[in-house]
């Protein structure tokens, strides 16, 4: 099957209203026709940044730790996605972590860096999935740091096993091209899979943004809970 073809009809199937108005039920129904146009979702290396010591806030609102009332700075933006295997089956259960630096390019990992960082910003989250698959964040839209395009690191374990590590990009951001773990992509298929737009979201009165970043592990529905 060419590929080109999977990724256009992946894209509009996950990524269109289609995919959210038939929810979990359709891929049941059209798993094994479209089994093919989901490719998966390519690995990118965790990077040196993963925390060390995971914060006493690992919720999925990175804006607010714990009980702050000051929020982090940065462009808000709601991630949402889901997580499926190789064959469009959702899967139930799955952990999902992200982890970014914050407004001043700063991560956790690397402490206070003298002040420089934003100390509101939780700079990383979890999220269990429910049986669409479907997770959600709150946070900001990432920014470039030195040597560095803007990105959002994301990895995906389930029962002990890691499943996927990988990095979502903004689209069209000047910087892509020269940032060495994107050009490692040499498929542009690949580099597709992990291009993600931050939209503004409707009547926002605070410039929110929205972000879709749909996710195919390697897992079978022999590895993952699916509904049935």
């Amino acid at each position: 099957m060419n590929r080109s073809f999977a990724f256009v009809n992946r894209r509009r199937f996950l990524g269109g209203s289609l995919a959210v108005g038939l929810g979990a039920a359709a891929f049941g129904k059209v798993r094994g026709a479209f089994a093919e146009a989901l490719s998966r979702t390519p690995r990118l290396t965790e990077g040196p940044f993963y925390p060390p010591k995971l914060p006493l806030d690992t919720d999925n609102d990175l804006l607010v730790i714990n009980d702050a009332i000051t929020p982090a700075v940065g462009d808000v933006a709601h991630l949402t996605g889901r997580i499926l295997s190789a064959s469009g089956e959702p899967i139930l259960n799955a952990t999902v972590e992200i982890w970014q630096c914050d407004n001043k390019g700063v991560y956790i990992a690397q402490g206070s860096s003298g002040g420089r960082n934003d100390p509101n910003f939780q700079g990383f989250g979890r999220f269990i999935t429910g049986t669409t698959g479907e997770y959600y964040f709150r946070t900001i839209k990432p920014v470039p740091y030195t040597g560095r395009t803007p990105h959002i690191h994301v990895k995906v374990k389930k029962g002990g096993k890691e499943l996927l590590t990988t990095q979502l990009f903004i689209n069209g951001h000047p910087q892509n091209r020269a940032d060495g773990v994107f050009a490692g992509l040499r498929d542009p298929l690949d580099r597709e899979l992990v291009l993600v737009d931050f939209i503004p979201l409707k009547d926002s009165k605070i410039g929110e943004l929205t972000a879709r970043f749909d996710v195919v592990v390697g897992a079978t529905p022999a590895d993952a809970d699916h509904p049935k």
